[in-house]
């Protein structure tokens, strides 16, 4: 595996994503949108798991080169961050990749704050084939019946801020418009899937939505 740094002019200034290569070349990334704690090395981490499946892991770097050290910090940068300015960073990354990168064929994923802007950007975002957010917020029903990108959302039953009353809302909707969404819930808080947080990490149930992602991206991209 061999990583690189990708420079991207987004509408709100310069960014950049970290990318990381498996030892096989070939035309097929997963964007994987980082928590509200920034583009640390946890979301490096998981995109060089990805990598390690036979994708090209592309991580954005929504805060322009910020990284959160404390829960506090993490949550102003988080609401500091305009929906427009993390969509338009994620457009400029897929477009960037697929010129510079010659890639073709892309899904996205995040967790918590990402996941809230994966699910949106698998709304909004052309050239998105399938979305794997995980607990993030849910768009409006006026975006979120846009949604024609196949896609698995992800949640823990246990979770206070995306509550199984959302989710439920999140159901409801796919069901009532018929999107290609799939719901799969475990018995899990918030952030089960962050190994570096032994306080909320499951990992039976990491683990298991690790392998239902991965199928999916295989099936789809």
């Amino acid at each position: 595996m061999r990583t690189e740094t990708l420079e991207v002019q987004t509408d709100n200034g310069a960014s950049s994503a970290y990318v990381a290569f498996p030892d096989n070349a070939n035309d097929k990334a997963v964007l994987i949108i980082h928590e509200w704690w920034g583009l640390n090395d946890h979301v490096k981490d998981i995109a060089g798991r990805y990598a390690g499946e036979g994708f090209i892991g592309i991580a954005p770097d929504l805060y322009h080169g910020k990284v959160a050290t404390d829960p506090d910090e993490a949550s102003k940068m988080m609401h500091d961050l305009a929906v427009d300015d993390g969509i338009a960073t994620i457009t400029a990354t897929l477009s960037t990749a697929a010129e510079k990168l010659s890639l073709t064929h892309f899904g996205i994923t995040g967790y918590c704050m990402g996941g809230t802007f994966a699910l949106r950007a698998a709304c909004e975002v052309e050239g998105i084939s399938a979305a794997v957010p995980f607990y993030g917020d849910i768009p409006e029903e006026e975006i979120l019946s846009k949604l024609r990108t196949p896609t698995i959302f992800i949640s823990g039953t246990r979770d206070g801020w995306i509550t199984p009353e959302k989710v439920a809302g999140l159901e409801n909707v796919a069901e009532r418009y018929e999107l290609p969404l799939r719901s799969v819930k475990y018995d899990a808080d918030h952030a089960f899937f962050n190994d570096t947080r032994p306080e909320v990490y499951d990992q039976e149930a990491a683990r298991d939505a690790w392998a239902v992602a991965i199928a999916f991206f295989k099936e789809n991209l």
